[in-house]
Order: C-alpha cells, then structure tokens, then sequence
C-alpha cells in the first residue's frame, strides 16, 4: 500500500513498502500528517547542515534532501511553534551526522578519535555557549541546536535533558566498545541498551517544547503516560532493527534486536525476523489500549483550574504526537535514501558520510 508524501504543497509521489515490512494497521489507523511549516524546514535545515559544515556543499545538494530527515520530525512533532520545529529538526540531523560518524569511526578503527568526540560532547551538553565556535563541526553544531533548545522552557527541562542526553553518549561509548570487540549484547542487554542508543528519552523530552508546556513530574511518571511513550519508541527503535536486519547480517553488526536473538537463542533468520515483527506489531496494539488510559488520565486532572486545563492539554498534545510517531517512522523508512543501500555503489560505505576524522586533520 503506497504511501502519499508531500514533498511541496501541492505535490505528492507514492512510496511501496515491501510486504515483509508492511504493517497494515499503520497504514489504516495511523493516518500520516505533516507539520505546514515543513517547506521551509527543510529548506532551513539543509542550509544549516551547510553552515556549520555538518555536509559538504556537494552532499547537501546530492543527498540533502532525499535523506528526509526534516520529514521525519515534522510528521511527529504536529503543532509545535515554527522556531520549535526547526530546533529539533536541526538536532535530529545533528544526530544522523553523529551516528555516521560513530558508525565510520568503529569501521575505519579509531577509537581515540572516537574518544576525543566524546569527551567534547559531554562538555558542550554542560556548557553549549562556550563551544558554539569549536573546530569540530560536530561539537559546534550540538552546541548551536542546544542553545536554541535551551530557550523554550524552564532549567528543569534543559537540566533533564542534558542528563539524559549524557546517557546516550555513554550507551554510544558502550556500542563502540561492542562493536570494536565483537560482543552480541544478550538480548535484555540489548534492548536496555537500545532504548539509549535511540534516544528514548530524548525524543519524548522533546514533546513538551513542541506543547509549549513543561509537564509536572507527577504527570511524566504517571504509569499510562509513561507506558504510551515507551511503546511509541520501542516500537520506532525495533522497527528499524527489522527494516536494517539484512543489510546488518551482511555488514556483521552486532547491534541489532534481530541478531541478538539469532546470536543467544539459536533462532534462524525466518523465526528471529518474525519475533522481532512481533514485538514491532504489540507495540502498535498496546499503544492503541494505552491511549485510551491516558486520554482518561488528562480528562481526570482537567479539574478545572488553570493548571489542571494547561496539563491536561499539553498531555493531550504530547499523547497525539506520540501516535504520529508510528506514522512517521514507518514512512521515513520507505523515503529515505539511508536505507536504501541496494542502490549505493559500496553498500559498506554510505554515500552520504564523510569517511575522514573530522575535527582531528
């Protein structure tokens, strides 16, 4: 079933899903959308991977776009303030950038250049202003996204985030260590690890700018709110195990749900494609329970006062986009040129990356 994606305002193109990737409750239920401010989000973006040297003029203009990155958030973050948007959309291809270069640096064997990266980023989580104008483009371009991040809500938020994007740099220190050793995480490992390694928390942090509402700690913890994100991601996460499985055997990844299984539990490639489908498709079906609990959570502290009518809204919105999230990530799949590596001229080296150590020349 094909999906319709806006790539102007009045231009669409369809897109197959090849049938063991199908999911046929998201193309039913979970109808796709489109932030209105998504033209020149990509427009602004694709600038912005040029101006702080994140791509090259000659990749930008080549992959850019085809790359749908800017598509990926602005099918989730539905009705967040335009400036809003176009901070998250900037560090979301921050992030691919980052992943890339992770992913060339355990390939291409270098750990201390890995090392130094990570340092760097830790500082500039701590303290982004003083490394807007780092050598490293990397460093200077998180900075730049954390200062615009930094600037929607209270020191709480900027704080939670901060520590939990810490741990995602830590989760990335741990892959590198796996990959570089030849270690298959066990499975359990691999699915805590995983949740890092996405960015969970990240992504669901960044709901509440998009509300333009921090959530009290009472409503993050409630059991069905928290439940509802989770599955939102989990379910993001392993669909691009299941989607990445074959290019990963082929690549000997060891950082894959898929993998984790055949390399533990002695599963065959059918059997181990099928489990992970299944867990991909019970998160659809316990996120569609899950919402109805929250929905009545937000009606229950919708008491009527100002702060019961704001959280109870702001709840509302963060749970609406977290179903855009299933929408989004199944399309980006299908769209982007990242995955479709059948059509790279070395399937082991991305078209799109820079192989060199940028920063260390």
């Amino acid at each position: 079933m094909p999906a319709f994606v806006q790539r102007t305002p009045t231009t669409y193109h369809s897109v197959p899903v090849p049938p063991g990737l199908s999911l046929p409750v998201i193309e039913a239920e979970f109808p796709r959308q489109l932030h209105p401010y998504w033209p020149k989000l990509q427009e602004k973006t694709r600038a912005w991977l040029l101006d702080m040297r994140l791509m090259s003029a000659a990749k930008v203009e080549a992959y850019a776009d085809g790359l749908c990155y800017t598509d990926l958030m602005a099918g989730y973050y539905m009705g967040a303030p335009d400036e809003v948007l176009q901070a998250i959309a900037d560090y979301s291809a921050w992030f691919f950038v980052w992943d890339d270069r992770h992913d060339r640096d355990v390939v291409h064997g270098r750990p201390s250049a890995w090392q130094r990266l990570r340092n760097r980023l830790h500082a500039a989580l701590d303290s982004p202003k003083e490394h807007l104008y780092h050598q490293d483009p990397l460093v200077a371009g998180l900075a730049d996204s954390l200062v615009r991040l930094y600037s929607f809500l209270g020191e709480g938020w900027n704080a939670r985030f901060a520590g939990h994007f810490h741990d995602v740099i830590d989760a990335y220190d741990q892959e590198f260590h796996n990959r570089t050793s030849g270690i298959v995480p066990t499975v359990d490992e691999y699915l805590e690890l995983r949740r890092l390694t996405f960015a969970h928390w990240i992504w669901i942090d960044l709901l509440e700018p998009s509300a333009g509402y921090e959530l009290p700690a009472a409503v993050r913890e409630n059991h069905a709110f928290r439940r509802a994100a989770l599955l939102c991601q989990d379910f993001a996460a392993w669909y691009n195990d299941l989607c990445s499985l074959p290019k990963e055997l082929a690549g000997d990844e060891v950082h894959n749900l898929g993998i984790s299984l055949i390399h533990h539990q002695g599963m065959r490639l059918e059997e181990c494609t099928a489990e992970v489908r299944s867990r991909v498709e019970k998160c659809v079906t316990q996120f569609i329970d899950v919402e109805q609990e929250v929905l009545r959570y937000a009606e229950g502290i919708d008491n009527g006062s100002a702060r019961g009518v704001e959280s109870a809204a702001a709840v509302r919105t963060c749970l609406c986009n977290m179903r855009n999230w299933f929408s989004s990530v199944y399309w980006f799949h299908h769209e982007s040129n990242r995955y479709m590596v059948d059509s790279w001229d070395d399937r082991s080296t991305p078209p799109y990356v820079n192989n060199e150590a940028a920063g260390e020349k």
